[in-house]
């Protein structure tokens, strides 16, 4: 079904890409730092269906189009940019004095927890192209290409999900560890910060 030796250089090389923090970790440190572990299920479950779609997305074909079509790439861009602004905006207003009474993990319903981290991994085509570029990298020629694709994708998605929920516990531990609303108001400024940079790289990204 698949090549041993390229689906542990593909595990290698995942691992190696999921750590280094994106605007959707950053999304889930900032809340599960802010309301604690409640956040995680829906929020990495977000991440999981977003990379889920990304994925079969880019191997239907979308990723070539997006890579190819300079109107499609522009429209993906700027929704993806708009999204992260709206989220930066909201998370730098929790960490105000005047909301933090109603910053309460209640406030924020599953759903709409699934929905911020799911739009955020989705809406970004520098992730669809990813998938497009890098996946039939590990794919052998002379195997089933679709075979090969669902176990990679797969493999990819569940390792997301387990890099998201672990940057997410510790960021839940630092929740209950510190009980400072300025230290918590600080980490929500921060994300804020951050999801904005990460808004201006996406409006600065260009079609390779």
């Amino acid at each position: 079904m698949i090549d041993i030796s390229s689906y542990i250089a593909f595990v290698l090389a995942s691992v190696l890409i999921l750590v280094i923090p994106g605007p959707t970790i950053t999304l889930i440190v900032a809340r599960a730092a802010a309301h604690g572990r409640a956040t995680l299920a829906p929020a990495v479950a977000g991440v999981g269906l977003g990379d889920l779609f990304a994925a079969s997305i880019s191997l239907a074909g979308v990723g070539v189009l997006l890579a190819t079509s300079a109107t499609l790439f522009e429209i993906v861009r700027y929704a993806g940019a708009a999204w992260l602004i709206f989220l930066s905006i909201r998370l730098w207003r929790s960490g105000s004095p005047k909301t933090e009474a109603t910053a309460q993990p209640k406030g924020l319903s599953p759903r709409r927890l699934f929905a911020e981290t799911f739009l955020v991994t989705l809406l970004n085509p520098k992730g669809i192209l990813f998938f497009v570029a890098f996946v039939p990298l590990f794919i052998a020629q002379d195997l089933p290409f679709l075979p090969q694709a669902v176990v990679l994708v797969l493999t990819f998605v569940l390792l997301s999900i387990v890099n998201a929920a672990l940057y997410g516990l510790l960021a839940g531990w630092a929740h209950e560890a510190v009980r400072s609303p300025a230290f918590r108001r600080g980490l929500n400024r921060f994300g804020a910060i951050a999801l904005f940079g990460s808004a201006a790289m996406a409006l600065a990204a260009r079609r390779p």
